[in-house]
């Protein structure tokens, strides 16, 4: 540690910390991604000179706990919309999720010490990359997995470019972030070598990047898309659900002469259940409709002729219990309806939000008083996966519903690619920090696949994106309104689309390969000294 100075030489571990913190401000809203860089360079740099593996691991974790407890502070929020818990357990539960969650970049950090501890820093810049790269992709599915907040993120660039994230066709958003991790890094060594004329490259090629995009192809399907902003704490009020009801169909209607339009509800953007065949007391005590045909007519009869509705709505699983026919669990739903009120294919979310959506060991912990930060008693059942729909004159839709859009590589059926990804949400309990944040995620599966995401939202961001993770159209937090646009036209099919995982796994293994040349030459170098 003699090699560092001052409070990383001091205090290694409040140093760590800190500079997890700081690259938490690298993130949406705030975006101060040069901060970020820098804070993950000096990072690196602590990490490289620690004395042991122990020491390296133990740093790792403590960035990683800073690093993720100031990024998901927005969970906090949840738990001043529930009933069940005390609001204050949400500021415990952010801590205590980002000491799990730490363990993967204490994982990335140990094993680039070990892979480049007798080398330099430029060699350890290129391991921790490769190893970052495996670490948010191991994140992604290990226990039911978590993506939030891949590092890649705070290479966005602002809404109207994309930024260092023109790079996700070719890399995706793992193996960008170890790109990201790796670059953060070599630009501190570069700095120790005096090597100017390298960082003044990085930085150009950095700049380049951030140009604006231009404007892109227009399409050709009229799109209405809703944010009829539904307030979190009211969105379960039974007296005002005929209210909201009026409200996001006054949002809806044509205006003016209108061919085939695409209109566009967010989750929870219904407050009736559509479907038939469940007992009555479902539908008079906690619908506006209070009956499943009345309530489809005049769905169809707000969005008008010639419409195709796409809307977030909740179905039912009915069982018999104790001899009494009663709901066993839910689904959380994307279902197209026509103006006739008829309805078409259901989509059913996959990736259920723990302790949102259903309360995972549900027999252990109820009894101990903790339950889901959502209104009801019943767990939702998760569907199959992503699944394209076709809508005929109204395009090729794909659905990923609210959180389901943070996970890279799992969005789109690679067998029958969609026009076009609808991603319906209710952000309303998400904070200050979540919304920005899930809006950029939404902007990086755009790039990925090479095809437009369309954000309807309950009180924002909703947003019409386009196939290279441009905004086009946005309305922001806490306020009612519609877009009128088109739909973005889709792309080819990107490299990342094609390949999928095994892009990143590519990237990986070329950054742990060329590290391993770096520890060669230093090798060489030393052997040539002697």
């Amino acid at each position: 540690m003699e090699k560092i100075p001052g409070l990383a030489r001091s205090h290694p571990n409040i140093a760590a910390l800190l500079l997890g913190a700081a690259s938490a401000f690298g993130f949406q809203p705030l975006h101060l991604w040069p901060l970020g860089l820098a804070a993950m360079g000096a990072f690196g740099w602590l990490a490289f000179h620690s004395p042991s593996w122990k020491r390296a691991l133990l740093a790792g974790w403590l960035f990683g706990v800073a690093h993720f407890t100031v990024t998901d502070n927005w969970i906090a929020t949840a738990f001043t919309y529930q009933a069940e818990m005390p609001a204050i357990l949400g500021w415990a539960a952010v801590p205590l999720l980002a000491l799990y969650l730490a363990v993967w970049p204490a994982f990335a950090t140990c094993a680039a010490w070990l892979i480049a501890r007798r080398a330099n820093l430029f060699a350890f810049a290129l391991a921790l990359g490769a190893m970052w790269i495996a670490a948010e992709w191991l994140r992604s599915w290990v226990f039911s997995g978590y993506s939030w907040g891949p590092f890649s993120m705070m290479m966005l660039g602002p809404w109207d470019r994309p930024g260092f994230a023109a790079l996700l066709p070719y890399a995706g958003s793992y193996a960008l972030s170890g790109i990201t991790v790796a670059l953060a890094v070599a630009l501190v060594w570069l700095g120790q070598a005096k090597r100017f004329v390298g960082i003044g490259l990085v930085c150009f090629v950095v700049a380049m990047v951030y140009f604006p995009a231009g404007k892109g192809r227009d399409g050709s399907l009229p799109l209405t898309l809703v944010q009829p902003n539904l307030r979190q704490d009211e969105i379960d009020d039974a007296s005002k659900f005929e209210e909201q009801f009026q409200r996001i169909a006054g949002l809806s209607r044509a205006e003016g002469p209108q061919s085939r339009r695409l209109v566009l509800w967010p989750e929870s953007g219904i407050p009736d259940y559509l479907r038939d065949g469940y007992p009555q007391r479902y539908y008079t005590q906690m619908t506006a409709a209070g009956d499943p045909a009345f309530a489809r007519a005049r769905v169809g009869q707000a969005i008008g002729p010639d419409s195709r509705l796409l809307t977030g709505v909740v179905d039912l699983e009915i069982g018999m219990v104790d001899g009494r026919e009663k709901a066993v669990g839910a689904y959380n739903t994307v279902t197209s309806v026509d103006p006739q009120g008829k309805l078409g294919e259901r989509y059913a979310k996959a990736h259920l939000v723990p302790y949102g959506e259903y309360l995972p060991m549900r027999g252990l912990l109820e009894p101990l008083g903790l339950s889901r930060l959502v209104a009801g008693t019943i767990d939702f059942i998760p569907g199959p996966g992503p699944q394209t729909q076709d809508l005929g004159d109204y395009g090729r839709a794909g659905m990923q519903i609210c959180y389901e859009i943070v996970f890279s590589g799992e969005v789109v059926d690679r067998a029958n690619r969609p026009d076009y990804i609808f991603n319906p949400s209710n952000d309303g309990w998400f904070g200050l920090w979540g919304p920005p944040q899930h809006l950029a995620q939404a902007r990086m599966r755009a790039a990925e696949e090479g095809l437009p995401v369309l954000r309807s939202t309950t009180t924002g961001i909703s947003a019409v994106i386009d196939a290279r993770g441009v905004v086009r159209e946005h309305i922001g937090r806490n306020v009612a309104g519609r877009i009128d646009t088109l739909v973005p036209p889709p792309h080819a099919a990107t490299p990342f689309a094609r390949l999928g995982h095994w892009l990143t796994l590519l990237w990986g293994v070329a950054l742990l390969a060329l590290s391993l040349v770096a520890i060669r030459r230093t090798e060489g170098y030393r052997g040539e000294d002697t």
